[in-house]
């Protein structure tokens, strides 16, 4: 099987705050499995660390109020065509992310409150026709 993951679960520091979310069962997972990592922020040009950022009104805007909706989508559109390319069976997204989140994202007030809604790159891919979970859905 082949499956696509976001490359901070695997342990690999791209989150915005220069860490990451390793994840055990995600680490088992690619051990047994072919696997490709990605980060769609980070494919979209922005640097580790970077000024965390919401979906505020439809547009990604860092917490200093800059846009950085252009990187979040220009990283989405990255994504799609290394799935495409990729074929995986199944991609496996870190929850709650602007650009990865697939079953909720934070709201845009940069108060933690979240909202049932997906990231960027999570809802690019579902539209795609690509078979995306949640990491929380996995445990």
């Amino acid at each position: 099987m082949k499956i696509m993951v976001s490359a901070c679960l695997a342990g690999e520091n791209c989150k915005y705050n220069g860490g990451n979310n390793r994840n055990e069962k995600i680490i088992e997972l690619i051990s047994q499995n072919e696997a490709v990592l990605v980060c769609p922020e980070v494919l979209g040009g922005l640097p580790t660390p970077r000024i965390p950022a919401e979906i505020v009104d439809g547009t990604v805007i860092n917490k200093d109020g800059i846009s950085v909706d252009k990187e979040y989508r220009r990283g989405a559109e990255q994504t799609l065509r290394i799935a495409e390319r990729e074929k995986p069976d199944i991609i496996i997204l870190q929850s709650r992310s602007p650009s990865c989140g697939v079953n909720q994202r934070y709201d845009g007030t940069f108060t933690g409150t979240r909202i049932d809604a997906p990231g960027i790159t999570a809802e690019l891919l579902i539209k795609n026709g690509f078979q995306v979970i949640d990491i929380e859905d996995l445990q």
